[in-house]
């Protein structure tokens, strides 16, 4: 595996080889009366670099499930298996990017120090993390942004300097929880190109979590749909757009209509 640090990240040849899969996921707080169960049999197997949204009405869990996936919060039931081993907590192969990325940059700290930080778990010396996170910043379009500090760059940068922190921890899968949410419309089409992108060039694995129905259309490989209480998975779509996407041309396609309708109606169902 050649890293950021032994060449620049746009000729990263890593490739994904994790399969993450989800087993009679449930999720409950509280115990007998109090008890409220948020969701329950989840089953969902995502293949190495494959793009799947989960997508559902607001409240239905959505974070949750997102959280036990990426080992942050135990579930009450069922597993969760990265390269068929249980996990038990957060593991290397996962990297997780959240919305609310201000607070995950560190304002102390100037954006290529931020993206490197978490390399020092690794125990990696100072003079091989600053090029794998300056190699990173590149690969997410932040070339000659590491001086700054956070508070000095757009929110889309610092959304940015998230994702490029995940890359340059060499994460296999990437977990995002409404991860473009919090910017402008234009930003929001560039990060999600950029999810594209990476996934073509690097090879890594996204699980996305979003209320926007045509993001996740656009981005997905499947749609995978939650609805009820407890919250199940209602609906799988498979979307079939190619590879080659454009946030124009994508968009107008008859079959991108039929499958965000099909998402809508799902979710809209009683």
């Amino acid at each position: 595996m050649t890293t950021a640090a032994e060449g620049t990240a746009m000729d990263d040849p890593r490739q994904s080889t994790a399969t993450l899969e989800v087993r009679g996921l449930a999720k409950t707080y509280g115990t007998g009366a109090e008890a409220h169960e948020i969701f329950a049999g989840i089953d969902l197997t995502v293949a190495p670099r494959e793009i799947v949204c989960i997508v559902g009405p607001s409240g239905v869990g959505k974070t949750t499930l997102l959280r036990c996936i990426g080992g942050l919060l135990a579930p009450t039931a069922g597993e969760v298996l990265v390269e068929g081993q249980r996990l038990r907590g957060p593991v290397p192969q996962i990297g997780i990017v959240f919305q609310d990325y201000s607070r995950s940059l560190l304002p102390w700290m100037r954006t290529v120090d931020n993206v490197a930080f978490p390399l020092e778990s690794k125990g990696m010396k100072k003079s091989e993390r600053i090029p794998r996170a300056e190699a990173a910043l590149e690969a997410v379009g932040l070339a000659g942004s590491g001086s700054r500090y956070p508070w000095q760059l757009s929110g889309g940068m610092q959304q940015r300097a998230a994702i490029a922190r995940a890359i340059a921890y060499e994460a296999e899968i990437l977990l995002m929880d409404e991860p473009f949410a919090s910017v402008d419309a234009q930003t929001r089409a560039d990060l999600e190109d950029l999810a594209l992108d990476l996934r073509q060039r690097l090879g890594v694995t996204l699980v996305l979590v979003t209320h926007d129905i045509d993001e996740a259309v656009y981005l997905s490989d499947r749609v995978v749909v939650l609805s009820g209480r407890p919250a199940s998975v209602v609906d799988v779509v498979d979307i079939h757009l190619g590879d080659d996407r454009d946030q124009l041309t994508t968009k107008s396609l008859p079959e991108f209509t039929e499958d965000r309708a099909r998402v809508l109606r799902q979710i809209r169902r009683p």
